[in-house]
Parts: structure tokens; sequence; C-alpha cells
């Protein structure tokens, strides 16, 4: 499975970004799928996730409540809408996605840089 994101960029403190990220090669629809992210200097670090089916999702302390994950599994696409976005959320933006073992993140994106300005 290849994963691929888009939608990043550079946008002012308090705007909002969709990143997007689509698999090909197979099918996205029964993993669990998340986002990372990773800043320089900074060990890359989770920021959300999605159960397989979308039922259930969970979040980093620091993007609860501003940032929210979905997807679409008839288009192989997990989101990530990202809302007041602040300069600590600059970061390379990774799609991730589980293989069999459950927790462990085997598929990955080259990520997307989102980069937030002060």
């Amino acid at each position: 499975v290849q994963l691929v994101e888009s939608g990043g960029g550079l946008v002012h403190d308090g705007g909002s970004l969709r990143l997007s990220c689509v698999a090909s090669g197979g099918t996205l629809s029964t993993f669990a799928a998340g986002w990372f992210r990773q800043s320089p200097g900074k060990p890359r670090e989770f920021v959300a996730g999605i159960s397989w089916s979308g039922r259930s999702t969970h979040y980093a302390d620091a993007v609860d409540g501003r940032f929210t994950i979905s997807r679409e599994n008839a288009k192989n696409t997990v989101y990530l809408q990202m809302s007041n976005l602040k300069a600590a959320d600059t970061a390379v933006y990774y799609c991730a996605a589980q293989g069999s073992v459950q927790g462990e993140y085997v598929y990955w994106g080259q990520g997307t840089q989102v980069t937030v300005s002060s």
C-alpha cells in the first residue's frame, strides 16, 4: 500500500487547512490510520488516529478540539481537517496506516509540509 499526502501549505495563524491521504496499490478500508508530524530537531509525534470504520477517533492533547480526522473508505482516503492553526503546528505531516498487527503503523506517506506564520 502506498500513501500520498496532499493539502499542505502556508497559512496564517488562526487559519485552516485540510490534508488528504490517498492510498494506492491496495485498500485502506480495512486498516486503522493516523496522522503524525515532525518539526525540525524534534522526534515524530502522533497527531490523530482513526479506526478502520471511522467510528473511533483519538487525538493528541495539543490538537484536540482543533483538528478532526475522518475517512472515506470508498475513496481510499483519510483526511485531517486542521483549524485555528498555530505556529507550533508547523511541521511535516505524515499519513500512516496500520497493518495486521494492531497498533503498529507499517505504511507511511512521504509527508506534506504545513507552515503556520505568526
